[in-house]
């Protein structure tokens, strides 16, 4: 476990793409010895190659895991991974790591966002028997879809996963069926993140927002989760028991 008073290393995944070049500079402004940056040029080297650091910060692609893994068993390296679009069988592998290192994973570290699930789980609570729609607007490069914090909102709704989920509709669908989901990803420009839950009762409406101005929520989230995860034991966390609890 890194000191207090000693400088802190860090490699970053996904270095060259814009949050890999945010992440860099807040991991320099927050102390970190930034000690190497990998891309699916170099994502080999982090197997036997790359020297050990204090910490991994990923926020690439599903793709990297094994390779991040690998790295995290080798050195004994703290992990905050922001990547999405990992299978059920990829997250299980994280909470795995999580068994001898110290391992965060979150879809979103925003704030904002936390608050957002937790205000979602408490509507969903006191307004049983409404219809629910999930629609999520993200960047035109944004590769996955829905997002990771969508399918986060998703599960502040329906815990127990019972209920039947809609991505889209087209065509003759039909009314409505009872308890239904719907899931909508918008793709379009430069936008960072919104998402929005729409609750529908009788005669009114109640709509949850959150609007990412710009990535630098994510990033700073994400540094904030490594400063705590390294004084933390060995462990998976999600980012609102990391932060909150």
């Amino acid at each position: 476990m890194a000191s207090a008073n000693a400088a802190r290393s860090a490699i970053v995944v996904g270095g060259s793409g814009r949050m890999g070049r945010l992440v860099r500079e807040a991991l320099l402004d927050a102390g970190f010895d930034v000690t190497g940056s990998y891309d699916v040029d170099n994502i080999d080297s982090l197997d036997e190659v790359a020297p050990a650091a204090d910490l991994i910060v990923d926020f690439s692609a599903p793709a990297a895991l094994p390779h991040v893994a690998a790295y995290v068993r080798r050195t004994g390296a703290a992990l905050v991974s922001g990547a999405t679009g990992y299978t059920p069988e990829q997250l299980d592998e994280l909470r795995a790591l999580g068994e001898k290192n110290r391992v965060v994973w979150s879809s979103n570290y925003s704030l904002g966002v936390a608050a957002l699930r937790h205000a979602t789980r408490l509507v969903a609570d006191a307004l049983p028997g409404w219809d629910v729609e999930i629609v999520e607007t993200h960047h035109n490069q944004k590769a996955d879809a829905p997002s990771g914090t969508a399918k986060a909102l998703l599960a502040a709704v329906d815990p127990a996963g019972e209920r039947p989920v809609v991505s889209g509709r087209e065509g003759i669908v039909g009314a409505r069926v009872l308890g239904e989901i719907g899931m909508h990803a918008v793709r379009g420009g430069t936008v960072a993140g919104t998402h929005e839950v729409h609750f529908f009762g009788t005669d009114e409406e109640v709509c949850l927002t959150h609007r990412a101005a710009s990535r630098q929520i994510f990033v700073s989230g994400a540094v904030a989760a490594a400063t705590r995860l390294l004084g933390r034991p060995a462990g998976y966390y999600d980012f609102d028991t990391l932060m909150f609890a």
